[in-house]
């Protein structure tokens, strides 16, 4: 892990900025009231906090699901899912600086909007959540919610968006469609 780059602070002011950009878009989108999001309980993190297992080679983030547990409770009827959003610094960092295209801001706003999706879709049993790895989730699945992040993002004027979407178009396409 030593010599990958890691996001500065005025980049983890971007992060904290996204984040609650995407929060508030995927909320509103799936019509969440404030009870029901804190039930999707999840965390989000940057490099510098993730242990070695979260921290991966490829992808821009990934989702992990943990089992969360009160202090004061041993019992298992009380344990709950605990999502941990791994953002990988070096990768999304590495993206921007070879695609003059690609703005951090609005590359963050699509990502962490993206692995909201997955989050709230695990939480209301949409898509079950069997792997650990955000690589190994279907491609099916990734289909659909990336088709779910342009929707909530179509109507999101933020300077740099439409190239992220555009950077990301083969999502969107259908593999059966493919001549």
């Amino acid at each position: 892990m030593q010599g990958l780059k890691r996001f500065n602070t005025e980049e983890l002011s971007k992060v904290d900025g996204a984040v609650k950009a995407s929060e508030e878009l995927v909320n509103n989108y799936f019509k969440m009231s404030s009870g029901q999001w804190l039930k999707n309980r999840y965390d989000i993190k940057t490099a510098k906090d993730l242990a070695l297992h979260e921290c991966i080679d490829g992808p821009f983030a990934q989702v992990i699901k943990y089992e969360g547990r009160k202090k004061d409770v041993s019992l298992g009827s009380s344990s709950f899912s605990l999502y941990k959003v791994c953002l990988q610094d070096n990768a999304i960092l590495a993206m921007v600086l070879k695609n003059d295209d690609l703005f951090l801001e609005p590359f963050l706003l699509y990502i962490l909007t993206h692995e909201l999706i997955h989050i709230v879709r695990f939480s209301k049993f949409k898509q079950r959540y069997e792997n650990k790895n955000e690589v190994d989730v279907t491609l099916d699945e990734e289909r659909k919610v990336h088709v779910l992040t342009h929707t909530i993002l179509k109507s999101v004027s933020v300077p740099g968006l439409s190239k992220v979407c555009e950077f990301y178009k083969d999502w969107l396409k259908n593999p059966e469609s493919k001549t």
